[in-house]
């Protein structure tokens, strides 16, 4: 998939940049409904967003680079289709319908008529398939794909080398980039694309600033009578401390950061206008172990030291209470409807058990010396790092609890924390101990299971990988994922998802901690029409593929 589901919440490291930040919304939040005198337009049409893991922007619209400024994937390009976890719905978008074949390896898209690109140019079935092929070239994937063929303008026909019943959401989900814009880069990889054109609501880039910059109105829309608001402002913060000052002083309209005591420190300061929605719908957050690294390729240990972690304290402290404690299945609350009951009631291993844990050390080889420290069977201290963000305040509290858990066993763990572009990197590479890292959350767990135990994205150490970190993998998992594509009928596939439960509680490839909450609050003082609870038609997320339904459904308030 293109747009990569990263809960990156950072703290605040560069407090000149979020102070910079601030001082521009409260200027241009002083002159409301007017024109600022260096032309800028104000604040009071304007939806404004902080993004807490960017301190700083880059003009780089590439919805294929993993640097693509924020709104690339949710504002500028859209996709055929909205899958929405909140609802379970499915929302048909620049697509008016589908058709997969019987024998299920065919898939064909009917695009809706009318839509043009925000130059003017009409949307045609060249532009998907260019874009498919796009994201295979840059990023991998669809090697499923045989062929795709393009009858006519408003027709896209996709045939696989073999059936693969997730391919309604990955193809469905893809971005559609412009064909006769694309076609033309040389190497559209390192592409910038500082003037995008896509299909989106709000396109137009405007006062673009190292630290702010604002999305206008796409003057071509499809939908132009949902397009209520002035324009989007983005705001950037090197962490959560000072995204949140911005939400809790009313500088910002929405905001997706970890927020201690939301309560007290955002709506109770105006309960009238402000509100939150943390449902457990998010990526399963996991505490990942390098299996290329001998101690973590013991079932054994990675189940020892899941036995040492105390979730409940995870949860409460680290994670303000927003959150659960994971089961032996590891699936969020996103997949309640696929988690199989038998499992969880079986599930030993992701409770807190310190004698079970050293007893599995111990039959491991890990035995502890006469200082009580645990020792690795050739004798050398077992120690290891559990790398996080610097700036993720929730998930370094959890990391640090771990470590201090872990030293009830005799393990002493030291928290590596730099700053995230390092993490990731290493986690690519395959060059770390040990992290605390997202996972995917797609339509089904077909996608979640196959990042964390199956052969397809498993790459060498120093070989970059954008999952399953961990580098695990096993044969029943690959056949049993196998047999999941392979048919549409929904019992096999609950039967599969049932089996690799049994083996992902048996295996333990991760530590599962928690389900991650779906972070989001707002306020109605200058809009309305937001997703909530009882009305679920997105999710409250402004960097997920509903994010569109979003901004199309928000007018001012009155």
């Amino acid at each position: 998939m293109i747009v990569k589901y990263l809960r990156r919440a950072h703290l605040a490291v560069a407090a000149t940049a979020a102070v910079g930040a601030l001082a521009l919304t409260g200027c241009v939040a002083s002159n409301p409904g007017g024109t600022e005198a260096d032309g800028a337009t104000t604040s009071s049409a304007f939806l404004t967003i902080p993004r807490e893991d960017m301190g700083t922007f880059s003009k780089n619209f590439n919805p294929f680079s993993p640097n693509a400024a924020p709104m690339t994937g949710q504002s500028i390009y859209e996709s055929m289709l909205v899958y929405n976890p909140a609802g379970g719905d499915t929302v048909p978008w620049l697509a008016t319908d589908w058709e997969a074949g019987t024998d299920g390896k065919s898939l064909t898209f009917n695009l809706r008529p009318g839509v043009k690109f925000s130059d003017g140019t009409e949307l045609t079935s060249e532009d998907v398939k260019l874009s498919v092929e796009l994201q295979k070239e840059l990023l991998g994937g669809y090697d499923y794909l045989k062929s795709i063929k393009t009858p006519d303008k408003t027709t896209v026909e996709f045939t696989f080398k073999k059936a693969f019943a997730p391919a309604l959401y990955e193809l469905g989900q893809q971005v559609i980039v412009p064909a006769h814009i694309w076609s033309k880069f040389d190497k559209p990889g390192n592409e910038e694309n500082p003037t995008p054109v896509g299909t989106g609501p709000y396109t137009e880039i405007a006062n673009f600033q190292a630290q702010s910059f604002e999305l206008q109105k796409n003057p071509y829309y499809w939908q132009p009578e949902k397009q209520k608001l002035g324009g989007i402002r983005m705001l950037a913060f090197a962490g959560n401390d000072g995204a949140n000052l911005a939400a809790i002083s009313g500088d910002v309209d929405w905001t997706q950061t970890y927020m201690p005591d939301i309560q007290t420190t955002y709506v109770d300061k105006d309960p009238e206008h402000r509100h939150y929605w943390f449902p457990t719908t998010g990526s399963e957050i996991n505490w990942q172990l390098n299996t290329t690294k001998e101690e973590f390729s013991d079932v054994r240990v990675r189940k020892a030291l899941s036995m040492a972690v105390d979730r409940e304290q995870a949860v409460k402290v680290g994670m303000s209470d927003y959150t659960v404690p994971a089961d032996c299945t590891g699936l969020s609350g996103n997949y309640d409807k696929w988690r199989d009951a038998s499992v969880v009631e079986k599930c030993d291993w992701t409770k807190r058990d310190l004698e079970g844990a050293k007893k599995l050390l111990d039959e491991a080889g890990y035995k502890e010396n006469a200082q009580g420290q645990r020792t690795t069977p050739d004798g050398k201290p077992f120690t290891f790092d559990i790398s996080v963000g610097s700036s993720s305040t929730d998930w370094l509290s959890v990391a640090n609890i771990i470590a201090q858990n872990l030293q009830d066993v005799g393990i002493k763990a030291t928290v590596d924390s730099p700053d995230w572009a390092a993490v990731t990197a290493a986690y690519e590479t395959g060059e770390f101990d040990t992290g605390i890292v997202w996972t995917a959350n797609a339509p089904t767990p077909y996608q979640y299971y196959l990042n964390l135990m199956g052969s397809e994205n498993v790459k060498p150490v120093g070989k970059q990988t954008f999952d399953n970190y961990h580098r695990f993998s096993d044969k029943k998992s690959d056949d049993l994922l196998n047999k999941f594509v392979a048919t549409g009928d929904e019992g096999e596939q609950k039967q599969v998802i049932n089996d690799l439960q049994s083996l992902y509680s048996e295996l333990a490839p991760v530590v599962p901690l928690f389900p991650g909450p779906e972070w989001g609050a707002y306020t109605t003082e200058n809009f309305v029409g937001w997703p909530t609870e009882e009305n679920p038609y997105a999710t409250l997320s402004n960097r997920a593929p509903t994010t569109v339904l979003v901004l199309t459904n928000l007018e001012p308030a009155k």
